[in-house]
């Protein structure tokens, strides 16, 4: 009986820490991801499974032009460790996580850029950008020059008339920049 008591609890704290491990690294290193509707489209669809790079978020790294992150659309909020854990896949197969909240945006601006929307056309810092990957022309326009603040950046999703993105929620502290695709 002590033998059987001594292999159940090495058992169990195999299979804890094998549990803590596997949060740990979808906390800090990497998670997989599920792009949910249209806004990226033709760059990512619907459904299809990504995967993020978490070092930038717990690193502090400021994302480059053109990656493909995910961000917390919660901008009005401060951004939390408790929300971290939350994002994890282990912790939302036990808890109704708030749906919706994580975006898929790729970066347009960064602390100090100077962006317009004119011609249907995105111009940062007053230099045309050639984006090949958008889905068609962007039907939106605005006279108004928007600047990046620090610690922030402008996000914009790849299918620019069906994208809830920084033209609607503003602009994105870089501590609810929450990974970078990478696969």
């Amino acid at each position: 009986m002590k033998k059987m008591m001594k292999e159940i609890r090495s058992w169990v704290f195999s299979i804890g820490l094998a549990l803590v491990l596997a949060m740990m690294i979808g906390v800090f290193v990497f998670q997989p991801t599920e792009v949910l509707g249209h806004s990226m489209d033709p760059t990512l669809q619907d459904q299809q499974r990504i995967y993020v790079s978490k070092l930038s978020h717990t690193f502090n790294y400021e994302p480059e032009y053109g990656d493909i992150v995910i961000i917390d659309s919660r901008v009005d909020r401060e951004r939390t460790f408790k929300d971290d854990l939350l994002d994890n896949p282990l912790i939302r197969l036990f808890q109704d996580a708030e749906e919706g909240r994580n975006y898929v945006k790729r970066v347009i601006g960064k602390p100090g850029d100077v962006l317009e929307f004119r011609d249907h056309k995105v111009y940062r810092n007053g230099e045309e950008l050639q984006e090949p990957y958008i889905k068609e022309a962007m039907l939106y326009t605005s006279d108004e020059k928007l600047v990046v603040p620090d610690e922030h950046v402008f996000v914009m999703g790849d299918n620019r008339n069906n994208s809830k993105d920084s033209r609607q929620i503003g602009f994105i502290p870089l501590s609810h920049v929450l990974g970078k695709k990478i696969f």
